[in-house]
This record gives structure tokens, sequence and C-alpha cells, in this order.
């Protein structure tokens, strides 16, 4: 896998590329990815096939699902005709490319970036707060109406495109389906903390989880109101798309592993956090950088989109020239650099406290754990 990163970061500013997005990596490092995938997998459900334990805990279900559906959607949006060693086409053409694209796009970032991360907060929020999940019916709920709506998303990438009047229209009408279960699984997070908000104060782990959930809510409310086509008239190709994913991104997924490397951290080496006070000025940080980069990209995207759309009273542009948008929006992405920043100082903070706590660890940890026989 760290080949795979190595040959991307080499093969992409050669210009070596499908130019797909998501999927721009050409056909021998498809492959690669393939074959890492089903190792990951073989070892995963191998080790569900031996484990003692025969409930198998919602987080598990939406590991499954993750790791089912990347493996269909890489096959099926991969699918190529090698020409040379670094370069392929694509099988698809037309809209059909455009549709199995966004079909993979979507979902990609359903089943990369939001159902393990789902699983991985079914299990370490209850840990971390010291209390059962809310709902573990609601559990359930959310994962299969996840599963089997979230799929059926994609068209709404290509509102106003040449893709069939009714395709976009079955995009828009499941993604607002989503927002339902979505939210259910932001509810259940959050109220797995009632009578357990006090921690709040002492737990930056806690404070972390509480972020990346709201963040979550806030993403999967605002993705079903973007495929509503009246708003994506505004919205489409605009940095508010662009605010919209970072915001799940480096709101639901990167506050959800800063928590999760907060809680392991101290248990993998048998130690306290190096600086609880510093763990906490990264989540300010963060946070507040968070906030103004989302909102920096919501102001200059909504700029954009009715600047886009401005007529005269003659039915002409009312700005034709594209520069005259870049020059509106300057002022906003110095906001956003400033939020950036504050972000990856954050980041920054993160690593000083791991490496610092590492160093405290004792040299011998006690207690080693070591694998039960079957059956015991």
């Amino acid at each position: 896998w760290q080949a795979i990163i190595v040959a991307a970061a080499i093969t992409l500013p050669l210009g070596i590329t499908t130019s797909k997005e998501y999927a721009e990596l050409e056909w021998p490092i498809d492959v690669a990815i393939t074959v890492v995938w089903v190792i990951f997998a073989v070892n995963f459900f191998m080790t569900l096939k031996h484990r003692r334990e025969q409930h198998m805990y919602v987080a598990l279900w939406f590991y499954i699902a993750t790791i089912v559906t990347v493996a269909v959607l890489h096959l099926g949006n991969s699918m190529a005709i090698p020409v040379s060693l670094w370069k392929s086409y694509p099988i698809y053409a037309g809209v059909q490319d455009a549709f199995v694209q966004w079909w993979y796009g979507h979902n990609a970032v359903a089943f990369f970036l939001t159902t393990p991360f789902l699983g991985l907060m079914y299990y370490f929020l209850p840990k971390a707060a010291e209390r059962p999940v809310f709902s573990y019916r609601l559990s359930i709920v959310h994962f299969w109406s996840l599963v089997f709506i979230y799929i059926w998303a994609g068209p709404h990438h290509l509102n106003y495109t040449a893709i069939p009047e009714w395709a976009a229209t079955m995009g828009m009408v499941f993604s607002v389906m989503l927002w339902m279960p979505s939210w259910g699984g932001m509810i259940n997070g959050l109220f797995t903390l009632r009578g357990a908000w006090h921690k709040l104060r002492d737990s930056v782990v806690l404070k972390m989880f509480v972020i990346g959930i709201t963040f979550y809510g806030m993403s999967t409310f605002e993705g079903p109101m973007l495929s509503v086509k009246s708003v994506n008239a505004l919205s489409h190709y605009t940095d508010w798309t662009i605010g919209h994913v970072h915001a799940g991104a480096l709101g639901w997924n990167g506050f959800m592993t800063f928590g999760m490397i907060y809680w392991l951290l101290p248990r993998l080496w048998r130690t306290e956090l190096w600086s609880k006070r510093l763990a906490n000025t990264h989540f300010w940080i963060g946070t507040i950088g968070m906030l103004l980069y989302v909102m920096a990209m919501y102001s200059s995207g909504v700029t954009q989109g009715l600047m886009w759309r401005a007529f005269d009273e003659t039915g002409r542009l009312l700005y034709p020239d594209f520069m005259e948008t870049v020059v509106q929006i300057i002022p906003m992405y110095w906001v956003r650099l400033i939020g950036g920043t504050m972000y990856l100082t954050g980041v920054v903070l993160l690593g000083i406290n791991m490496i610092q706590t590492i160093r405290r660890a004792p040299k011998e940890l006690p207690d080693p754990a070591f694998a039960l026989p079957k059956g015991a």
C-alpha cells in the first residue's frame, strides 16, 4: 500500500493519469490496489470466521459494507484497455462514462470516508464516553438505510449536464432520502453522550468526537440540499461544493481521526498523554481553522454562483469576464489560507504530542497481551 502511494506521488505530477476524478491512477497501479484490497479483505473475513463472539457488533457491518462495495466500485470504474505500460483508455465513453464515474465517485466517498468512520464511531465513542450506544436498533436502521440508498445518489453530481432528466431526478430523490438515515446516525452518536456531557470539560477525545459528528451532520444535511436542482443551479462548479467536501473530509474524518489517536496513543504505549494542554490547543485551533476554511468556501461559492448567473436588462451576462469572479473572491481565499494554516498547525501539534508521548513510554511494557486459545 505504501508503494502504491509512492507510485501515485510520482506518476500524477508527470501527467501519467486517466483524468478521472478519484480514479486518476493508471492501470498498473489499479491492479496493485486490487491485489492489496483482496489481501485486506481475506485477512478481515478470516478474522471474522475465527471469532469467538457469535454476534457481530454493528461497527463490523459498516466495515463489511466498506470492503465489499469499494471492491465493486474500483473494479467497475477501472475497467480499461491498456495501450502501453502507463496508458489506458476506459471501456466506457460519453454519458455512460460519466454515469459510471459518478456512480464510483459518489460512492467512493460514501464507502471509503463515511461507512468505515461510522463503524469507528460506533466502537470508539461508547468506549471514550463509557456509555452504551444510545440505540442499537437505530444503528442497524442507519446501516441498512445507508447501504440501500447511498448507491443510487451518484447522478446528482451530473445535474445540468447531458444525462437524461429521469436519472438526474432519481439522483436528487435518493440524495434527499439520505438525509434521514444520516442524521439518524448523528443523533445516535450525540445521544450516546447523554449523562456524559460533563466529561467534555476534561476529555479532548470526546471534544474531537463531538465536533467530528457535528460536521458529519452538517455535511449530510448540506449534501442532500445541494442535490436539489434549484440549489444545484447556484452551487454547481463553485467553491461551495469544495467547502462541502472539506467539511466532511477535514471536519468529520479529520476530527474523528484526531480523537481516535488521542484515545489510542496512551493505551498503546501504557503511559499518560504528554500534554493535555497541547491537545486542547489543537482542538480549539483546529476547530476555529476549520470553521474559517469552510465559511470562506461557502462565501466564495455563493459569490461565484450569483455572479455567473447575473444578467443585465438586455439578457447579456453582467460579468462576462471570468477574471471578475476570480478577483472578487480573493479576500475569501485569504481567509481560507488562514483557516487551513490553523488546521495544519493543529496537526503539527498533534504530531509533537504523539512523539513526546511515545518517548516517555516505559522501555518494557508491562502486562503484554497474549492471544487466548479458541474456546477459552
